[in-house]
């Protein structure tokens, strides 16, 4: 079955927000939302979360879901600000206990617990739920976080970082948690599915000799022609690469502010006793 997904893209941290319904009953679930945030003034805002809320709203859907892929560290999930509008539950990999194990001491963030509770659903791969007449299903992808899911929903693979665009390849695999062999891995996964698999992508970087910002690819067109993972890469060659290539980057720009909300699941740290939210920035000394 072939569920209806629109896609909003958000040009400041280049996700690529998805909204997927069951045509036949109109239940839904969005995947991936993006808050608002300007680093500069630390100013939030819930513009790209309401342009979503206006579509299902329009479109007379039923949001039963927000589906995180992982704990992104590019931008904030409003995933916490969706649910607070609607009741929809909030939905991630059981693994991102890992990942809050890491950060919640780094952030100190002591009023957080790193059992998974502030979200909704944790789920393991194999895991299905109803989306109207359609199922989500889950593979656990990890590799980019420990935490990487990516989510099946009739001819439909939601992959998250762990694949992009043919054009530009896979995610890093330098975070805590993440691993080069294990990402590789993932890959193969989730090109086991049959090759009219429509794959949509978190993010797009718009590489050179490419004009217009996508998100939709095939497995067949990943298998033929992904720069880092098509057929005939094997995990040695892929693994030089990637680890060749992290070593280069930097860190993402909104890193330290985007852990330590969606830790907690797009939620904010709590008010001081004056009303203020503050989020931390630890200070690494070199010598």
């Amino acid at each position: 079955m072939t569920p209806h997904v629109q896609t909003f893209f958000d040009k400041a941290t280049s996700t690529a927000t998805h909204l997927v319904s069951d045509p036949a009953t109109g239940v839904a679930a969005v995947i991936d939302p993006v808050l608002d945030f300007e680093p500069k003034a630390a100013r939030l805002s819930s513009a790209s979360a309401d342009a979503v809320l206006a579509a299902v709203h329009d479109q007379g859907l039923s949001l039963a879901y927000v589906l995180e892929t992982h704990a992104h560290a590019d931008h904030l999930s409003a995933a916490d600000y969706i649910r607070r509008q609607t009741g929809a539950a909030v939905v991630i990999g059981t693994q991102i206990t890992e990942v809050q194990k890491i950060f919640i001491p780094r952030f100190e963030a002591d009023d957080a617990t790193d059992d998974g509770r502030v979200f909704d659903r944790l789920l393991t791969e194999g895991d299905v739920l109803p989306l109207g007449a359609l199922e989500i299903g889950v593979l656990h992808t990890p590799g980019h976080t420990p935490a990487c899911v990516t989510y099946l929903i009739g001819d439909a693979a939601f992959v998250g970082d762990t694949l992009f665009m043919p054009d530009y390849g896979t995610a890093r695999a330098d975070f805590p948690g993440g691993d080069a062999a294990t990402l590789y891995r993932s890959t193969r996964k989730i090109l086991a599915l049959p090759d009219d698999t429509r794959i949509f992508v978190g993010h797009d970087y718009l590489p050179a000799g490419r004009e217009a910002f996508a998100w939709e690819t095939t497995v067949a067109a990943q298998r033929a022609g992904n720069i880092h993972v098509r057929d005939g890469v094997d995990e040695a060659a892929f693994v030089a690469m990637r680890e060749g290539r992290d070593a280069t980057l930097a860190a993402p720009t909104l890193i330290l502010p985007s852990l330590q909300v969606n830790i907690r699941a797009g939620a904010l740290p709590p008010a001081t006793a004056a009303g203020n939210v503050f989020l931390k920035l630890p200070v690494t000394v070199q010598a």
